[in-house]
């Protein structure tokens, strides 16, 4: 009997390659079929890291077979990946396990007759996973040629993004990055401080046998180093809010003290929203936006996580559009959707289905959603903008296109923002730039500005 866990690794990475999801929708999926704690794992594991490595299990699979991938059927070659990549870096299980599984799952999706390729493949996979034939790190990291090759399939990353960051910082970053990208993410909290301080929530979470840290630079995160806070009780409780590092920190651009009204554009799926509930003064209110039917119910079902359902109202609406509000805001939020290429470790399918000719269009779309919230902000008011993106067009770019389109607001330094948000995390220009190689965080980006009188 093939593993369940294999079998619904299978199905999350047939639905990515064929577009019908992105793999946290499709583990999602797999994972309400699945019945043990220990599968939904194991089959979570399997797919995300089949997407981390994605280029050079292709690579041995065409070196192996002596055929290109498009000439193999796609049911194959995601046996092939899945199995290969066990193989590699599940070596807690034993490798022929792997490879009948692989071959009885073949003989499941109606291609029997590739069973003996499939088998053989694998095992010589097997017998030389101690010198794969994969491009190995240049002695000479000048050798623009050579770098790319090691950081495109050795290290698994797409060949136009590769060299955006090697033209850009270098080789010894740039190998940091992608390795940073390559490891596996922590599970991050933030304290949800309507309901309980950081502090007692380590010491509640510890008496459930969760251990956790502080995070590096946000003041709520918590880093999870041992066991399970979504099993506890405290997280039906709404005592935290599961959310990233930098994430977290694009929060304390909005000001110690946002004001008493704020308004939330692009808020699913609510993370920022509820951090913002927790810090306004008795009687502020959030105003939290998203276009999507699907966004609006996640954000619905955060806010009502947090118990922040009192301070929150909730409107479906584009930002890309005039927004329908009267009375302006203290403080406006433009989180926008964007590339994500900042996100690559916890969404590693995003490299696969992000082209460098997809940035424009994205940078345009974003400096409209800014423009359309400008609008928004009263005089004297604070707008921020931010992106989990690590590219250029997408943030300072569209900074500055929105300052040379809208001259009543100016540019304000984000080390002046917040008293808790380390002077570190802002770069020369004034803004917020989180960074793998330096921050151990991913590549998130934030400016502020203000409306002048």
């Amino acid at each position: 009997m093939i593993a369940p866990a294999r079998v619904a690794a299978y199905h999350i990475l047939s639905s990515v390659s064929a577009g019908r999801a992105d793999l946290p929708s499709a583990i999602a999926q797999a994972r309400a079929s699945l019945h043990d704690d220990r599968d939904r794992a194991l089959a979570s594991e399997i797919a995300t890291g089949v997407q981390r490595w994605r280029a050079a299990l292709d690579q041995l699979i065409e070196s192996m077979s002596k055929r290109a991938i498009d000439r193999l059927d796609p049911e194959i070659v995601e046996i092939l990946r899945l199995s290969i990549y066990q193989l590699l870096h599940l070596t807690r299980v034993p490798a022929a396990a792997v490879v009948d599984d692989a071959v009885d799952l073949t003989r499941r999706v109606g291609r029997r007759s590739a069973s003996g390729f499939v088998n053989a493949v694998l095992r010589s996979v097997s017998r030389k996973r101690s010198s794969l034939p994969l491009p190995g790190r240049p002695a000479n990291t000048a050798d623009r040629a050579a770098a790319l090759a090691y950081f495109a399939i050795t290290l698994s990353h797409p060949a136009w993004l590769a060299a955006r960051w090697y033209d850009r910082f270098g080789f010894d970053v740039t190998e940091r990055w992608l390795r940073f990208n390559n490891a596996p993410a922590p599970l991050t909290l933030r304290a949800n401080r309507l309901v309980i301080a950081p502090g007692e929530l380590r010491r509640a979470l510890a008496k459930e046998d969760v251990s956790v840290e502080p995070g590096s630079f946000a003041p709520d995160a918590l880093i999870v180093s041992a066991g399970n806070p979504l099993r506890g009780s405290h997280s039906a409780q709404g005592w935290f809010v599961v959310q990233d590092e930098a994430s977290q920190l694009i929060t304390l651009l909005a000001g110690e003290h946002p004001g008493p009204r704020v308004l939330d554009t692009c808020a699913s799926p609510g993370g920022k929203t509820t951090a913002f509930a927790a810090v306004l003064a008795e009687g502020g209110r959030v105003v939290a936006c998203d276009v999507r039917d699907r966004r609006i119910e996640l954000l619905r079902r955060t806010v009502r996580a947090a118990r922040a359902t009192r301070h929150v109202d909730i409107v479906q609406a584009d930002v890309r559009l005039p927004l329908p509000f009267r009375a302006p805001f203290d403080c406006v939020i433009v989180d926008a959707p964007c590339s994500g290429l900042g996100t690559l470790r916890r969404d590693p399918d995003i490299r696969w289905r992000r082209q460098e000719a997809d940035l424009p269009a994205l940078a345009a779309s974003e400096l409209q959603m800014l423009q359309q919230a400008a609008g928004q902000v009263a005089a004297g008011g604070r707008l921020v903008y931010a992106t989990c993106s690590s590219e250029p067009e997408e943030n300072e770019e569209v900074v500055d296109a929105f300052l040379h389109s809208a001259p009543d607001f100016v540019h304000v330094d984000a080390r002046t923002a917040h008293p808790l948000l380390a002077p570190a995390l802002v770069d020369a220009r004034g803004d917020l730039r989180t960074s793998p190689d330096r921050h151990g965080l991913e590549a998130f980006f934030g400016a502020v500005f203000r409306r002048q009188a």
